[in-house]
């Protein structure tokens, strides 16, 4: 859900913010997270919600920490590095967020505070992150730390999307040629078989009646097809939707567990960098509540309220179900050694590379199923449409 926030920022000035939250508390708090006071919050419209994720991918988040961590290692000063940064850049949303970031540099204040001051550019974890490595004086090593986080999940969501593009276009394609020969020239054949008062097998009359019934409101047809695909869009932009859809897929057996696994995968890597980073476990469990779905959520803040009251970690993950058995092994050792932030990083890599495997797998198995469902359905047209045809020839012979 998207909300519209009216805010004070730390410059005393008054502007306002598009956020995704679950709730207009949670939107609340991620404001206040960023040094703002909110005024007022609403709800965002669908249009709002376009443009706020436009805006939000115009700074080059990624790019921005690798350039000015190779500048850092080159032996430039952070003042040095951040204005070769800003002379460099020529794209205009990108340079309006270095100079917000330059004026409060030179005013005097950290970086971190002048990241919160670039209006919502930079997100939450990141400006921890940051924060902690003014406290340590090593803010090389943090960037590193999240340009190779950030790779890591961008990997995993990379290799999600290329491995969907090619069953997506087989279901456009096939669909495409279904509706093709159901329009034009099933009722074609219709005609002929027509003239001819032939007696058709009961399947083919089926099918030819059915194409005629298509040819013939066609555009009734392909106004329902926009129709839909406008309204499923549509939902599709409404939080509401999404959490029933993602329900409805956590009920399934084989995929709710490995999108389960995929969210403690991103959970337990962005809990370890905030942990390497300094930052205290209570503050970073609060942090990436929203990486997790509601239902994991809910029991993450249970958690957090456990490792409070100085529960060890492992044990209360496991006894709240935020964890699997490999995890809880994993935990127990990072307890042990002192490194439970070198660990929680081990976690996550250990099952992004299980969910890669396992969508290797699921593509290499569905492609061949689905390209065969639609080479059946295709067949299955084109016998029909000819069926009479040999029996018309086995009469003759």
């Amino acid at each position: 859900m998207q909300y519209d926030l009216k805010v004070l920022t730390s410059r005393q000035e008054i502007g306002s913010m598009l956020l995704d939250a679950a709730s207009a508390d949670e939107a609340t708090r991620q404001a206040q997270q960023q040094g703002c006071v909110v005024l007022s919050v609403k709800r965002g419209s669908p249009l709002d919600t376009v443009s706020f994720k436009y805006r939000r991918s115009g700074f080059p988040l990624v790019l921005f920490s690798q350039e000015l961590l190779s500048l850092l290692d080159a032996g430039l000063n952070l003042m040095e590095s951040m204005e070769t940064l800003r002379e460099k850049e020529h794209r205009p949303d990108a340079h309006r967020v270095l100079d917000q970031v330059m004026n409060a540099l030179y005013e005097g204040f950290p970086l971190s505070v002048a990241l919160e001051q670039a209006q919502g550019k930079f997100p939450p974890l990141y400006i921890a992150l940051v924060r902690s490595s003014e406290q340590t004086g090593d803010l090389a090593e943090a960037l590193a730390r999240y340009v190779d986080y950030q790779s890591q999940v961008d990997s995993v969501r990379k290799k999600i999307i290329s491995s969907s593009i090619y069953p997506v276009l087989l279901i456009l394609v096939g669909g495409m040629v279904v509706l093709f020969l159901m329009l034009y020239v099933v009722p074609k054949f219709s005609g002929i078989y027509e003239n001819t008062q032939a007696d058709l097998p009961w399947m083919s009359q089926w099918l030819l009646a059915w194409g005629r019934l298509l040819h013939t409101h066609a555009i009734e047809v392909f106004g329902g097809i926009a129709g839909l695909s406008v309204l499923i869009g549509y939902g599709l932009t409404r939080a509401a939707v999404r959490r029933r859809l993602i329900g409805w897929i956590w009920r399934i057996p084989a995929f709710g567990e490995r999108l389960r696994i995929y969210q403690l995968a991103r959970f337990f890597r962005t809990l370890g960098m905030l942990l390497r980073g300094g930052i205290p476990v209570v503050t970073a469990l609060e942090m990436v509540d929203g990486l997790l779905q509601p239902a994991l959520r809910e029991r993450l803040q249970l958690a957090r309220q456990d490792i409070s009251e100085g529960m060890p970690i492992s044990t209360v993950m496991e006894s709240r179900g935020l964890t699997t058995p490999v995890a809880v092994r994993m935990l127990r050792v990072g307890e042990r050694s002192g490194q439970m932030g070198v660990m929680m990083e081990r976690i996550g890599n250990f099952y992004d590379d299980e969910i890669a495997r396992w969508v290797d797998w699921f593509t290499r198995l569905f492609e061949p199923i689905l390209m065969t469902g639609i080479g059946l359905l295709v067949g299955i047209i084109v016998i029909l449409m000819y069926m009479p045809i040999f029996e018309l020839a086995g009469s003759i012979q």
